[in-house]
């Protein structure tokens, strides 16, 4: 081994070695910081890291190392060991408390985005990724070799910006409630930030799927069959089914009703005020036993609670929270610069402004439908469109290599 010309053994040795050397430096001085990483810092970064490898490609001729980092060998080596470790971030969980991560955490494999090894791996195989395309720009040839470069010079774009940028991204979350225009948010750490825009709701809206009718045990409350629980969906207001060995029949079904309580009985009535909650009147018939139970069945709300119909000694009939189908927030956004703008907000449909995403991710689930409160995430990305050129750039390159028919196995040549 180590002698020219060099083959996938010590390619497969330095990814090793980089890997034993991130564990070291794990060990001794703890997880890698990319707090420095925010702009300007990551783009001077970039663009020195940049010059040096155009820098060191330049002193290939007289360099056996960069030559061979250049080359099939290096980089097949060099991405076989850094998708090993991705591979291991993948079946690890990942962002676990340093207290408890155990021996994996103390190696750098809980939070592998800040590990040593994997900092080491990347900047390496990067290297070698602008090194190959390097080698064929000086040797470029229209149309042959096109595709190759659209592809590694996309890849090599997305990956330095997905990395560079990390830093610069904001996450924050904000809890709005209706009616009352919120500055403010939460960033991971909990700390409140001002922000330099304001959300008012002006409306929030549930569709919802239609209700649900299943078995519990009386003694313990869980579902039957307790692994797997049978539901019947009431989907129309005349409905016929089974659980288990009970034929069911819904007569009667109320989108919004509240119970009326009498002295031995209770009954359900339209009502469409808040807290109002989905009832069905069911008859459950006992297929072995011959014996039948009528009343009604309600999911409750936070205003009223849920009403069960008990079949016998050992079950009962229940209706649980009904599951949203599509919720979704009417909204005001104003920012400093004086815009104003309405926008209804959904699940995976954003708004986006000054540079920020605004995403629904929950409300007030305890009053479901009736809540009164919004809670999104803002996200602001300044480096992500650069991750989309490169991302784009690869497309073209891969259907360039198509319309060619260059393969793969070829794109390094001696």
């Amino acid at each position: 081994m180590w002698k020219h010309p060099w083959t996938y053994k010590e390619g497969l040795t330095i990814g090793i070695g980089l890997v034993l050397t991130g564990i070291l430096l794990q060990i001794s001085i703890g997880a890698f910081n990319t707090d420095f990483l925010r702009y300007p810092s990551n783009a001077i970064i970039g663009i020195l890291y940049i010059i040096s490898i155009i820098f060191l490609f330049s002193r290939s001729k007289k360099s056996y190392l960069i030559r061979w980092m250049s080359g099939m060998e290096a980089s097949i080596t060099s991405i076989a060991v850094f998708l090993a470790l991705v591979i291991i971030m993948g079946l690890t969980r990942q962002y676990v408390l340093p207290e408890k991560s155990g021996a994996m955490g103390w190696l750098g494999f809980k939070n592998m985005l800040s590990a040593w090894s994997f900092v080491l791996v990347f900047i390496y195989m990067l290297s070698v990724l602008g090194l190959a395309t390097l080698r064929r720009i000086k040797t470029f040839r229209w149309k042959k070799d096109i595709p190759f470069v659209l592809n590694h010079v996309g890849l090599f774009i997305a990956l330095t910006s997905a990395v560079l940028g990390s830093a610069d991204m904001r996450r924050y979350q904000m809890v709005v409630e209706k009616n009352v225009p919120e500055w403010r948010a939460t960033d991971e750490n909990g700390e409140m930030v001002e922000m330099d825009l304001a959300i008012e709701l002006n409306d929030f809206t549930i569709d919802e799927y239609p209700p649900k009718l299943m078995l519990i045990d009386n003694e313990s409350g869980r579902t039957l069959p307790e692994n797997q629980p049978v539901t019947l969906l009431v989907d129309k207001e005349r409905i016929i089914g089974s659980l288990l060995d009970w034929d069911i029949e819904v007569s009667n079904m109320l989108e919004n009703s509240a119970p009326m309580i009498g002295k031995d009985s209770v009954h359900f009535v339209e009502f469409y005020s808040e807290g109002a909650a989905a009832a069905v009147y069911v008859t459950a018939k006992n297929r072995k036993q011959g014996n039948s139970v009528s009343g009604w069945v309600s999911s409750g709300s936070y205003l009223y609670p849920y009403h069960a119909l008990k079949l016998d000694e050992r079950m009962s009939l229940v209706m649980p929270d009904r599951e949203p189908k599509r919720y979704a927030s009417d909204v005001t956004v104003y920012t400093k610069d004086e815009k104003k703008i309405d926008y209804i907000i959904e699940v995976n449909k954003p708004l986006k402004v000054n540079g920020w995403k605004i995403y629904q991710i929950s409300y007030d689930e305890r009053m479901g439908k009736w809540s009164k409160v919004s809670k999104f995430e803002l996200v602001r990305d300044p480096w992500l469109w650069l991750v989309y050129v490169g991302i784009v750039m690869m497309i073209l390159g891969a259907v360039g290599l198509f319309v060619v028919g260059k393969s793969p196995l070829n794109i390094h040549e001696k």
